[in-house]
């Protein structure tokens, strides 16, 4: 597990920018249970996070017509019960982190995994949640 005050910047990154954090079980099960769209990001100390991954993310809100109904985040490493479970959600895909998973009524309907997020600028991984809002939120 990280230390906390290694954690808690990243963290701030997606919380000061309208992102709940999830750190339980119960708080993801309540999370996904809600109807309407859901972007959760599973966050990381990674290099791929910091860079292009968080700024990605960032970036598609800010610029979204269409934006998800919710915007949820848990720390890989940190939240460790809370993103065991998100991983349950995101079977049969393996454990990813970073990875950003976009949910319509509970269901996957969008997920970026690590390898996609590798090697890829924020631009990309924007572009490509702002199609995916287009298509799947209201």
């Amino acid at each position: 597990m990280y230390p906390a005050e290694i954690v808690v910047p990243m963290k701030e990154e997606l919380t000061d920018n309208g992102f709940v954090e999830l750190q339980t079980p119960d708080e993801v099960n309540a999370s996904l249970a809600k109807s309407g769209t859901n972007l959760l990001v599973i966050n990381s100390v990674c290099g791929c996070s910091a860079g292009t991954a968080r700024p990605g993310v960032l970036m598609a809100v800010a610029n979204a017509e269409k934006k998800p109904d919710l915007l949820t985040t848990s720390f890989a490493g940190f939240d460790i019960d809370a993103v065991k479970q998100v991983r349950e959600h995101l079977l049969p895909y393996p454990p990813s982190s970073p990875a950003i998973a976009l949910f319509k009524d509970g269901k996957l309907v969008h997920f970026i995994e690590r390898h996609m997020i590798e090697g890829r600028s924020a631009q990309m991984i924007a572009q490509n949640l702002l199609a995916a809002f287009d298509e799947y939120c209201a």
